[in-house]
């Protein structure tokens, strides 16, 4: 892997924890959930809301990707 993909994951892991993290406490406070349900609906909730992260090689070398569904289009973070 290289330097790209490794913080592509980084980032991607980073910022789907803050979210799961986040969407557990709320689900906890504020619905009926009990017991394995919290954790596995703010699995998806989490998996759907994070943004994505890719490495891609372009013809000017190797550049990280951000998509997200509140943002408008892919962003070139590099």
């Amino acid at each position: 892997m290289t330097k790209l993909q490794v913080r592509a994951f980084l980032y991607q892991l980073g910022c789907f924890a803050i979210l799961f993290i986040s969407f557990q406490f709320l689900i906890d406070k504020y619905t009926q959930l009990s017991g394995l349900w919290i954790p596995m609906t703010a699995f998806v909730v989490g998996t759907i809301m994070a943004p994505k992260f890719q490495a891609v090689k372009t013809k000017d070398g190797e550049k990280l990707f951000m998509k997200w569904m509140f943002v408008k289009g892919v962003k070139d973070i590099t």
